[in-house]
């Protein structure tokens, strides 16, 4: 027989379908309707604008207490431009002085310009890597703003973020109650209360008004902007804002984010939450009583993974807040902590949701199986034995899956040479050598479709895993073997020049995963070109499995060279257990010449009753070949 070679256009199609595959990994640029979209989205907002120009703003920094002082001209010149708030900067509290409230997670410090949070430390973690001795920072260095405008009745704005407020400290029990008030007189004023608890990461906001009813123009809610440019924190900064987004929960239990990419925007009703959520951590503002609608933004810093950003994506989120018999009072929380699922679970208010696990089926096998058990093995091995020991177990849950997908292509082994014949005897007619082809996998009792069930049961698993190990916090800073990080690339080698789509570093963990593909494949495609007949006008699957051979192990180099070095280990040991489980099964468990004689005896029984699928596709068969026969009589 001529040896089958591969053609030219055979080449061409895998080079595209590689293409393909690699372009869908990356963001895409806008479409023209797109960009026309944004364009009248920033000219309304630009006419937005215009509109409010007879408006009186204040967009100025009030003094300090101390530049006020004997100053009576500044003083009434500041009233004429702020109002009764011109009372604030007034007061000894009128200085550029910081509160500083913490347990021993996290460390929170409240400038007392603006009242809003200028730092936010996780005292249980650090920085890019293990024992650098930075902790991890939430807001650091300006990168983080909370605005409440309000509009005064003789149609001023003004913006708090450039105001002083007034700080109180107190302790209500174990809890630290800090009070920030900003004051249009002794007893009228705009208040902002923290309540941080001794052992948690969640602290009680409550933004509410005294006596400002008859200064405010209480008419239209105040407008509350939350703003957060995310501060890098981990080994690679591409790598972690492919995980960072902002994601918000609406109409009481739906979750939702806006996606990758630039200047995103989206207006949603009925908002429960907000998170900025980072890679491994996460700033959430919750509140009791649902947003009416909240304005969200998002847009991506990191445009270049040649470039070493500090920062990785910008995010905003504006929420009206409505006036209640002519006051505030609107009871918040804010989340300073990591997004780990099983603390995030603690708190009951969905939260947890904000974990990438998956949607629908993946999510679930997450949730209910693979986090149980991978935090059973946690508790007793360090995390890279743990991952092995998670992979050994689901390997052995799929082992009968595997055997299935072995057996059945076996039994199409041994039928190759029957269908072979039918296929010469019927070469001149192929809807005949279907028909017949359909007869002979009834009467032998084989199901042509039994190899590929397997394989569909196994995709769930397989992008549930993949969902999972990106998301353990667990792995985050932790080595095993040569890797540092296992939420992180193992890079053992830099190169001094950068590849596109592979980057300026030699992972080794994917190197081994992608050999042990190699291996697998190659063992097994054999055994799958020879229980896959050639059918007519279908595509050649030998040639298909021999490119896929390299394909597969070079997508796998690429694509995970830049991913955590613990789902390259997964299926690294996933496949070398996969290898030793078929060589099992091949060698000591199926038994080839045992099939063939079940085979040849299930051939003189009477053929089993055809499933409806089974009928259905004889019956069209049948009646495709009796129109076939009709127009050769006709002609």
């Amino acid at each position: 027989m001529e040896e089958k070679k591969l053609d030219v256009k055979s080449i061409v199609g895998f080079v595209l379908i590689f293409g393909i595959l690699m372009w869908m990994m990356y963001p895409k640029e806008p479409t023209k309707q797109e960009l026309a979209a944004e364009k009248a989205k920033k000219e309304q907002l630009a006419k937005d604008a215009a509109q409010q120009k007879n408006t009186k703003t204040a967009e100025i920094v009030a003094p300090t207490a101390d530049s006020l002082k004997g100053d009576s001209t500044q003083i009434a010149k500041l009233k004429g431009t702020l109002g009764d708030f011109a009372y604030s900067a007034t007061l000894p509290s009128a200085k550029e002085n910081l509160t500083t409230i913490e347990n021993g997670l996290v460390s929170l410090t409240i400038a007392n310009k603006g009242g809003y949070i200028v730092s936010a430390k996780l005292k249980k973690y650090e920085r890019i890597k293990k024992g650098s001795g930075d902790l991890v920072e939430l807001i650091h260095n300006n990168n983080a703003g909370l605005n409440l405008k309000l509009q005064t009745q003789d149609n001023r704005v003004i913006d708090t973020k450039n105001m002083f407020f007034e700080p109180t400290l107190s302790k209500s029990g174990e809890n630290q109650v800090l009070s920030m008030r900003l004051k249009t007189g002794p007893d009228a004023f705009l208040e902002y209360t923290y309540v941080l608890k001794p052992t948690d990461y969640m602290l009680d906001f409550t933004v509410r008004s005294q006596g400002l009813n008859k200064v405010l123009n209480t008419s239209k809610p105040a407008d509350l902007e939350w703003t957060l440019k995310s501060f890098r924190n981990e080994k690679s900064a591409s790598y972690e804002a492919r995980y960072a987004d902002l994601r918000y929960a609406y109409e009481d239990s739906k979750q939702d984010y806006l996606g990758q990419g630039k200047d995103k925007t989206e207006t949603v009703d009925k908002v429960s939450y907000i998170a900025f959520k980072q890679h491994f951590f996460t700033s959430i503002l919750l509140t009791d009583k649902p947003f009416t609608k909240a304005e969200l933004y998002s847009d991506n810093l990191v445009h270049n993974d040649q470039v070493d950003t500090v920062f990785t994506k910008q995010f905003r989120a504006t929420v009206p807040l409505a006036f209640e018999n002519g006051e505030l009072n609107q009871k918040m929380n804010w989340y300073y902590g990591p997004t780990d699922y099983g603390i995030l679970k603690t708190y009951d208010r969905n939260i947890e949701k904000i974990v990438p696990l998956g949607w629908g089926i993946f999510g679930w096998i997450n949730r209910y199986l693979f986090i149980p058990a991978y935090d059973f093995f946690s508790l007793f091995m360090s995390q890279g034995l743990a991952i092995i020991f998670f992979t050994i177990l689901i390997k052995l849950i799929m082992s009968p899956v595997t055997y299935k997908s072995f057996l059945s292509q076996a039994k199409m082994k041994v039928l190759r040479p029957d269908i072979a014949e039918l296929g010469e005897k019927f070469k001149k007619d192929p809807m005949k050598k279907q028909q017949e082809t359909m007869k002979l996998y009834n009467k032998a009792g084989v199901n042509p479709m039994a190899g590929c069930i397997p394989a569909l049961l196994q995709m769930p698993v397989f992008y549930a895993l993949f969902q999972f190990f990106p998301s353990a916090l667990s792995l985050r800073q932790e080595g095993f073997l040569w890797a540092t990080d296992l939420s992180s690339f193992d890079s053992v080698y830099k190169l001094p020049f950068f590849i596109p789509l592979y980057g300026n570093h030699i992972s080794l963990f994917p190197i081994l995963a992608s050999i042990a593909i190699f291996f697998y494949m190659k063992m097994t495609t054999g055994d799958q070109q020879a229980s896959a007949p050639q059918q007519e006008g279908m595509p050649d699957m030998a040639k298909i499995m021999k490119v896929m051979i390299y394909v597969s192990p070079l997508m796998m180099l690429f694509f995970f060279n830049n991913y955590a070095s613990g789902l390259s280990l997964y299926y690294f040991i996933s496949n070398l257990i996969t290898i030793g489980i078929m060589l099992v099964i091949k060698n000591y468990i199926v038994d080839t010449d045992k099939i063939h004689a079940q085979i040849q005896e299930n051939k003189l029984k009477e053929p089993k009753k055809k499933s409806g699928f089974q009928q259905k596709l004889q019956d069209m068969m049948e009646q495709a070949e009796a129109e076939k026969a009709k127009g050769k009589k006709t002609k």
